[in-house]
Formats: C-alpha cells, structure tokens, sequence
C-alpha cells in the first residue's frame, strides 16, 4: 500500500534505538526526508539514510535548538514523532524513593522534552498541515504498572495529544498517540534499564523476567512487542491516508489490557 508519504519531511526524536530508529528506518523506507534527533549517532541510525541532529532533550534549549537544526537542514517539517523518553537512574523505586530532582529529570524526559520540540515545530507543522505522533505507554492508562514518575509523566503526554489535537485540528494539524506495552527495547532489556533494575530488586536473572513477563501481564500473544510493529502503526498515522484519525490514543499491548 502506498502510504502517500513520499518527500514530505519528518523528524523524529529519540532516534538512536529501539521503536525511534524503527520508526526512522520506516518513514525513510515509503520516501520521507528523516530528521533523526538522538544524543548519539549510531552506526544504524546512519545507515538509514537520515540526516542526524545530535542533541539532548533533557537539557535546557535541547528542543529548540534541534528542531532549529531540523528546519536549516531539510525545510519545513510536515510529521514529527515524539519518541524520546525513558529515564536513568533507579527506575525500580518506590514512590517515597524519589526526590524531587528524580521526578523533575524523569518528568523532563518523558513530558517537557516532547511539549517543548512541538511548541517549536508547531509554526511548521501548520504551515504544512501536518500529523504530529507521541509515543506514550500501557502505563498512562495503568500508573501502578512501572515507576510512578514515569507512568504519570505518561499519562500527561496522553493527556497532552488530546489537547493539541483540539486546539490545532482546525488548523490542519493531527495528532495522535501510541501506547505500548512491554517493547523489546533497552528500557527491558539493558541491565542498566527498568528491566535489569526490577529483575535486581526481585532477585532473579533479567532472562527470566522477560521470558514470564508476557504471561505476568496478560500479553496474550505471549512475546515482547517488537519495535517494528509500533513504528508500524506510527507510520499508519502519519499516512494522509488516515486524515480523520485525531485525537485518538491507540494502545499497542498484545491484549493485555482487558477493559472493553
């Protein structure tokens, strides 16, 4: 199927790894000009033809910077993929666990960082009539699921698409929302990652955490989702294809979410 995306120009954060390097291998696969914003330039991001901004969105004037690096590299901007997130630190904690610089770190990776690049794609994006995708988590919708900072922080970047796709919708602008449950990316599977950090905590090897976590949480195909099958649908909802899709949130979780 032709997506209908050929030449038109994204950028993508969050691009080094996992579900964003996946999303930028398939954008750059249907034709798009890709502006790949990681903190890192890796061998594979390279390898997808794409035009690499390193920057980190964590920091002060990160946003803004990269997306002005984006506009000088490659014009104006008709998609942008929110897909930056994660955390460091001790992701394993509970909720008294966390000081106030922990949640404001987490909170400025996984909501700040994506307000920010789209308050400064915006002007481009309706200019273009564009689609903006923020990929958010099972945890906004379950905030007791993973580390409390993390799945609030979640649930307003929800929050956040719903409100952008109102206020901008009659501007051209779509903007939709992709929840995923357990992806097999570093966030599972680096011991440094919540996985390695939860499989520490609970006392037994990282391995057999992830073989029983399809089944510990009702992921009825019983695998990790791979980050080709998120990117997938995040390039759905860039396609002009699905014009009248807005303001959706569409859960990605092998079925583990059992409400109607």
């Amino acid at each position: 199927m032709d997506l209908q995306l050929k030449d038109k120009t994204a950028l993508v954060t969050g691009a080094s790894r996992g579900i964003g390097l996946a999303v930028v291998e398939q954008l750059s696969a249907e034709g798009v000009r890709v502006v790949a914003v990681a903190r890192t330039s890796t061998p594979e991001l390279r390898a997808t033809g794409a035009i690499v901004v390193p920057a980190d969105l964590g920091l002060a004037g990160g946003p803004e910077q990269a997306v002005a690096a984006a506009l000088a590299a490659a014009g104006e901007l008709d998609l942008l993929v929110n897909n930056v997130g994660g955390g460091e630190g001790d992701l394993g904690a509970g909720f008294l666990e966390y000081d106030d610089a922990a949640w404001e770190s987490i909170f400025g990776l996984n909501y700040f960082a994506t307000v920010r690049v789209t308050r400064a794609a915006l002007p481009s994006l309706i200019k273009q009539q564009g689609a903006i995708v923020n990929l958010s988590s099972i945890g906004a919708r379950i905030p007791s699921s993973g580390p409390v900072p993390y799945t609030t922080a979640k649930a307003a970047l929800t929050a956040l698409g719903k409100a952008l796709a109102e206020e901008f919708g009659p501007q051209g602008v779509r903007v939709n929302t992709v929840s995923p449950a357990a992806v097999r990316t570093a966030l599972w599977t680096s011991p440094e990652g919540y996985g390695g950090q939860l499989a520490q905590r609970l006392g037994v090897p990282q391995e057999h955490l992830l073989a029983a976590l399809p089944q510990e949480t009702g992921m009825i195909t019983g695998r990790l989702i791979e980050p080709a099958e998120v990117a997938a649908l995040v390039v759905q909802l860039c396609s002009p294809l699905t014009a009248s899709i807005t303001g959706a949130d569409y859960l990605i979780d092998a079925g583990s979410s059992k409400s109607a």
